[in-house]
């Protein structure tokens, strides 16, 4: 959400920053309706303070027996217009959120301009894509021969996009999941947060879900929603509160099933794993000063890059360009893990900076040394990492000639000592 006071002050420049979005000119319009509803707020407010008058008129005039037909008449029709001009703020109130809300933050003056994944510009990378001397499989080619990761039978019982992990490739995704929860509270001060995997309409709008990306999600018959990651809940955990100066920054850590209708996605990754309808993911919240969130955004980034570094993992850091950067972020880091079975790069870990666009939203503010609130809080969020996404990049990068997958040492304390995983 925009505050409507910078649009008043620098029309050109919130213009300029939606044409980096490929949006048309939007604040004219914005401010037409911003003038017409002022002046309707006038209007109902000039007409109460001339109704009060009437009203005292009228007292005095009952209380010495004389005609006040004229008067009830006044009344009567200042009554009716306060009513419409009260009407008519409340529905030039409701256009104006109705654009503000369905326009994307304002990127950060370091986020390259571009249409697409294309321009997205690489950061740093640790590591070689190195190819094994045999011939590199892909995730299914190594997991679906052992019987140890099914597609077919998950299709039978819920469809496509849904997978099934049985003995040690279950085991493995439960010691991936518990690994990277146990590292970002351990040794990356984050509080491990067990959230509610339904949510009301309030959560997914506060978040930016809605009302733009409805179609992404999971509706119940009740009207909550499935989240489509743990940043939903954990983000709202402070949303309609006014945080204590020394309560931040906030630093959570969950690690959740998550639920994505994948619209729009139909005939990409239909094999394997890598793209699913549930999946689990240690998410990564952080809510700051404002003064904080661009190192808060780094400091995010690192501990996500943390996780691939101890799996062995070679990464490169992506800063996205304009036209690959999500609504409601500023600026985005993505973190890309080479998939030898694929060779290529794909996306494990999104870290983004909100800036103040769903603590508007959502109404979440903080409190100066002063103890007044001063001002609306940054929030951030990042997966830290997609347990998925974090399988199939172990099993494609630790893969052996015979099969088996060796286990990268951070991983064998969580898996009772076993340095590999027979898979033949």
């Amino acid at each position: 959400m925009h505050d409507i006071r910078l649009i008043r002050a620098e029309p050109a420049a919130f213009d300029a920053a939606m044409a980096r979005r490929k949006l048309p000119l939007q604040a004219e319009a914005i401010l037409a309706l911003d003038t017409a509803r002022r002046a309707a707020q006038t209007e109902q407010q000039t007409k109460l303070a001339d109704k009060k008058k009437l009203s005292e008129a009228f007292g005095r005039a009952k209380r010495t027996g004389e005609d006040t037909s004229a008067l009830t008449a006044q009344i009567e029709a200042l009554t009716a217009d306060i009513a419409t001009a009260e009407a008519n703020a409340v529905t030039l109130d409701a256009q104006i959120t109705g654009i503000l809300e369905s326009l994307p933050n304002i990127l950060d003056a370091e986020v390259p301009n571009g249409t697409d994944e294309a321009s997205n510009v690489v950061l740093k990378q640790v590591g070689e894509p190195a190819m094994p001397a045999f011939k590199a499989l892909e995730h299914f080619e190594l997991g679906e021969p052992s019987g140890l990761m099914e597609f077919e039978r998950a299709a039978k019982i819920a469809g496509s996009r849904f997978t099934i992990l049985r003995g040690n490739l279950a085991r493995l995704s439960r010691a991936l999941g518990q690994f990277m929860l146990d590292l970002h509270t351990q040794e990356h001060g984050y509080q491990e947060v067990e959230v509610p995997l339904l949510v009301n309409e309030a959560s997914v709008y506060g978040t930016g879900q809605l009302p733009k990306f409805e179609e992404d999600l999971f509706k119940t018959t009740d009207g909550r929603y499935l989240i489509p990651t743990a940043e939903v809940p954990l983000t709202n955990y402070v949303r309609d509160e006014i945080i204590a100066a020394n309560a931040l920054p906030i630093r959570f850590a969950a690690l959740s099933n998550c639920f994505r209708s994948e619209a729009g996605s139909a005939g990409r990754d239909t094999r394997g794993m890598l793209r699913q309808h549930q999946f689990p993911k240690v998410e990564l919240v952080s809510i700051v000063h404002p003064d904080l969130s661009a190192e808060e955004h780094e400091r995010m980034t690192a501990c996500a890059e943390r996780v691939l570094e101890l799996l062995e993992l070679p990464y490169r850091r992506m800063l996205l360009c304009s036209g690959d950067t999500g609504f409601g972020s500023a600026r985005t880091h993505d973190l890309e893990v080479w998939l030898p079975g694929q060779q290529m790069w794909r996306e494990i870990s999104s870290c983004s900076n909100m800036r103040d666009f769903q603590a508007r939203r959502m109404n979440t503010r903080y409190r100066g040394p002063d103890g007044k609130p001063a001002g609306f809080a940054n929030t951030l969020n990042g997966s830290g990492v997609a347990v998925g996404r974090a399988l199939i990049a172990v099993l494609e990068n630790h893969q052996q000639e015979d099969r088996s997958i060796l286990l990268p040492a951070a991983l064998r304390p969580y898996l009772g000592g076993i340095t590999s995983i027979e898979l033949t």
